[in-house]
């Protein structure tokens, strides 16, 4: 028998929050944070952290449990998650994996193997050098002329990224995005239900901008200016959030206040876009619209599916 895991997640500002404590309540469930920045200490207004409020007594996983200093990768969070699976196991209780971060659902999900080849670091460290040195977009082009397809699947800001595509094509000879499709393909270890929460583009990026809008209203700025005063600089993983790293610009003279709130938004609608593009190629999913529903409708709707999924 398969064990049984609820998949709720969807783009930025969808409602994902709400909705998973809720179902929390009505199967049974512990939240697990597939989230890639709420997993930090002091991170609260930028990674729209649920709070002790909102969690309305329902158990959640990888919140507040690394200091911004640290790195926090998909490997970390694969073990992270499975770890925090076997307890909740242990207790009878369904995991609900619940946030927008794709990749790290899918590593989760399909089982996907991270092994690197060898120790050997000195390639990553030219590519280091050379996206300080050259900038992302070189860098990305780079990776265009290896594997175009691995090219379109990573965004150009994403470095860190883009230097894993090129430093496994190096050693292995082959595109990673062959060897995540590979991987894809496999067949997953948990019976589970994939439920992609979605509303009306227009409303959604209403509700990013009052959410940008919210976000300054309880502090934000602040929030940076103290993580900068600890030290934490753009170079970290923690900082390149959204939020974080247009501030931290702002903060070191590169633009306005206003442009750096209007650029925080634009991207915060892009990174949407991206999220939902990333769903789309998912399989064995479940949309669920969110537009004008009772709450109570959405639940049942979602209760229909985890009966149809054998959950």
């Amino acid at each position: 028998m398969k064990k049984p895991l609820l998949i709720l997640t969807g783009p930025t500002a969808v409602g994902k929050t709400a909705l998973s404590v809720k179902a929390a309540k009505q199967f049974h469930g512990e939240i697990i944070s597939a989230d890639s920045m709420q997993v930090y200490r002091g991170m609260d207004i930028g990674s729209a952290k649920v709070t002790v409020e909102e969690m309305d007594g329902v158990p959640h996983h990888l919140i507040d449990v690394l200091d911004p200093s640290e790195p926090f990768h998909v490997v970390r969070f694969k073990e992270m998650a499975e770890a925090a699976m076997e307890g909740i196991y242990g207790r009878g209780h369904l995991p609900i994996l619940t946030g927008g971060t794709g990749f790290y659902i899918q590593a989760l999900l399909y089982d996907i193997d991270f092994t690197e080849n060898d120790a050997d670091l000195s390639y990553r460290e030219r590519l280091e050098a050379l996206a300080k040195e050259r900038g992302a977009s070189y860098l990305h082009d780079l990776l265009r002329e290896r594997d175009p397809k691995g090219a379109e699947e990573i965004h150009a800001n994403n470095v860190k990224r883009v230097i894993r595509a090129l430093e496994f094509y190096e050693k292995t000879g082959t595109p990673i995005s062959v060897h995540n499709q590979a991987e894809r393909e496999k067949e997953s270890p948990y019976q589970f239900a994939y439920v992609i929460l979605n509303r009306d583009r227009a409303e959604l990026y209403q509700r990013i901008d009052l959410r940008v809008d919210e976000m300054l209203e309880a502090g934000l700025l602040d929030e940076v200016k103290r993580l900068k005063a600890a030290g934490l600089t753009r170079e970290m993983v923690s900082m390149q959030g959204l939020g974080y790293k247009e501030f931290l610009a702002y903060l070191d003279g590169e633009f306005s206040y206003d442009e750096a709130v209007r650029i925080l938004k634009r991207d915060t609608r892009h990174f949407a876009k991206r999220q939902l593009t990333w769903f789309k190629r998912e399989r064995q999913t479940d949309w669920l619209f969110l537009d004008g529903k009772e709450e109570e409708g959405v639940l049942r709707e979602l209760a229909e599916i985890l009966e149809r999924r054998g959950l």
